[in-house]
């Protein structure tokens, strides 16, 4: 475990507002849905901010135009690479398709077929790896070595957080009267994003973190007060099973209210239940937020919440809820 590094190292509102101009031409400004139902169930307004329909189907796209188009000609000139289980390759691979640089991805043995088939289809080159973080790291640390490729990371880098607070932006220049904001937890490029964007928001609202109790090590850091990337990462929300990043526990320190956690059987429901009631394809990862509240319903009463849907990227041949 670790502290979190100075305030003066981490993305600022204006660095999303700077962000919001650079990515403009390159993403959607994606819809707010509400569903009454959803509301009697949670005892609260809930809008919802559909990143799940946003190009290549996750909010990662913002963080990944963000990151690309700030690397200078010389930064940008041998391509860029990553590790990622899906989304994030996907998003990298898409602006560096924008760009006309390379793209390289590490990507872990196991990882949904769905969100594989997405990274090829944006042109980039596929490293595989076992299924740990260490070995996708130092999968990496070859793929750069070979390529002279500059690296951006899912969820560590202050272009990619900026980029993700875009999508908190864009709510709250919506609902400017929220009481409450609630993204999931994985690396913390989202939450960090949104966290700082609502910090500077004129009317006061709360912010908090949902995570998957299989992979709960940002509930720990958050209670300790220290980064831990130990512990399980055992969920069917694979876009949540990213270690903690040191820039973004600082400003899960700094920004957050409360992580809340919630198990498998909550979020499966919660998955579900979105795609019945709100009616859109919501992947496991963004239904954890909706399953906190559901679990949380004393504290959200008759709040006004935003809710960020961080993606829809699902394997229709292996839904949650199908009996084996």
């Amino acid at each position: 475990m670790d502290s979190a590094s100075p305030l003066s190292e981490l993305p600022t509102v204006a660095d999303v507002a700077s962000a919001a101009t650079r990515i403009a031409p390159y993403v959607l400004r994606t819809p707010i849905l509400r569903a009454d139902e959803l509301d009697a169930y949670a005892g609260c307004v809930l809008l919802f901010k559909c990143e799940n329909l946003q190009r290549g189907g996750a909010f990662k796209l913002r963080g990944a135009m963000n990151a690309v188009w700030s690397l200078s000609d010389a930064e940008a000139a041998h391509g860029v690479a990553t590790h990622s289980s899906g989304n994030h390759g996907a998003a990298l691979a898409r602006a560096a398709r924008a760009r006309g640089i390379p793209c390289h991805v590490v990507v872990p043995v196991g990882a949904v077929a769905s969100k594989l088939r997405n990274i090829e289809e944006q042109g980039a080159v596929l490293h595989r790896c076992a299924p740990t973080l260490a070995a996708r790291e130092a999968a990496l640390v070859k793929v750069l070595a070979s390529t002279g490729a500059t690296p951006i990371h899912p969820y560590d880098d202050a272009r990619v957080i900026a980029g993700q607070g875009t999508a908190a932006r864009e709510l709250l220049e919506e609902q400017p009267l929220l009481d409450v904001i609630i993204a999931p937890i994985g690396g913390g490029g989202l939450i960090g994003g949104t966290a700082l964007v609502a910090r500077a928001h004129p009317h006061p609202l709360r912010v908090i973190a949902a995570e998957p109790a299989g992979a709960d090590d940002a509930a720990r850091s958050f209670r300790a007060g220290q980064r831990f990337t130990d512990g399980p990462r055992e969920t069917i929300a694979d876009g949540l099973r990213g270690s903690l990043g040191v820039r973004n526990f600082a400003l899960l320190h700094a920004y957050v209210d409360m992580v809340w956690t919630v198990d498998e059987a909550a979020i499966i429901a919660a998955t579900r239940l979105l795609w019945e009631r709100l009616r859109v394809i919501v992947e496991p990862s963004s239904a954890v937020p909706l399953a906190a509240l559901l679990q949380h319903r004393d504290q959200i009463a008759g709040l006004r919440v935003g809710v960020i849907l961080s993606g829809g990227n699902v394997d229709l041949d292996d839904l949650p809820w199908v009996r084996k």
